[in-house]
C-alpha cells in the first residue's frame, strides 16, 4: 500500500522579509531548503521575545526539546535519518526587502474558501469535489469572469439553474459574493492553532500573502 506525505510536511511555513514583514506562505520542504542553505532563519516567539536560530541550531533546539519532553499537541517533527526536527512556523529571509504585492488571487480554491465551500444556492457545505464552479449571471448573458460574479454551486443546483440568473431559476443567493480583502488561505489556516504565532507577524495591510509552493 503507498504511503502519502506526512501530516508535518502538509504543514505551511509563514516566511518575513528581512524587515520582518510577512511576504507569502510556503511549504515546509522549500522552508527548509531555504534554511538548509543558510538563506533564511526560523523566528520563534518565546516568552514574548523573537528568538532566531539558523538550520543547525534549530536542530538542536527540537533535540533538546524532545529530550525534555515539552513537547505540544500542535507541534509536527520531521523524523530524518539520525534526528527529529521540529516543523518552524516562522521564518525569515536574510537577503530579500521586498513587501508582498496586495493581490489576493483569483483562483479555484480562493473561491472555495471565501465560500467555506458552501452551495450559494441551498446553502449545504460539500467536499470539493461535489462542488462546481458557476457563474451568478451567465456569460450567454454578459457575466464576467470575476470574484463578483462566480460562486460555489453544488452539482444539483448547477443543474438546476442552468443557463439563467438566480431570479430567472427561482433561486436566491446565500450571500453576495465580494473580493475578500485578505489572502481567504491564510484566513483559514490562521483558524488553527498551530499557525496562532503567525498573528504576531501579520498587519491587516498584508493578509493578502500567498502560498508558494
Amino acid at each position: 500500500m503507498p504511503v502519502g506525505p506526512s501530516p508535518a510536511m502538509q504543514s505551511s511555513v509563514l516566511v518575513l522579509n528581512r524587515l520582518f514583514v510577512a511576504v507569502q506562505v510556503m511549504s515546509v520542504k522549500r522552508a527548509f531548503c531555504l534554511l538548509a542553505k543558510d538563506l533564511a532563519e526560523v523566528v520563534n516567539v518565546e516568552n514574548g521575545a523573537y528568538i532566531s536560530y539558523d538550520f543547525e541550531s534549530w536542530r538542536e533546539a527540537s533535540e533538546f526539546k524532545a529530550a525534555m519532553e515539552t513537547q505540544d499537541e500542535h507541534d509536527d517533527w520531521i523524523k530524518a535519518v539520525n534526528f527529529n526536527i521540529l516543523v518552524p512556523r516562522v521564518i525569515r529571509l536574510l537577503k530579500y526587502d521586498q513587501f508582498p504585492k496586495n493581490i489576493v488571487k483569483f483562483n479555484r480554491r480562493n473561491i472555495f474558501l471565501r465560500d467555506e465551500n458552501r452551495c450559494q444556492y441551498c446553502g449545504h457545505k460539500f467536499s470539493t469535489q461535489h462542488l462546481s464552479l458557476d457563474h451568478v449571471v451567465p456569460r450567454t448573458q454578459g457575466g464576467l469572469t470575476n470574484w463578483e460574479n462566480i460562486v460555489c454551486a453544488c452539482l444539483t443546483c448547477n443543474v438546476r439553474k442552468g443557463g439563467r440568473t438566480p431570479h430567472e431559476a427561482g433561486m436566491r443567493l446565500f450571500k453576495r459574493p465580494v473580493k475578500p480583502k485578505r489572502s481567504p488561505m491564510l484566513s483559514h489556516q490562521l483558524t488553527y492553532h498551530k499557525y496562532h504565532s503567525w498573528k504576531t507577524f501579520l498587519d491587516e495591510a498584508y493578509w493578502t500573502v500567498e502560498l508558494h509552493d
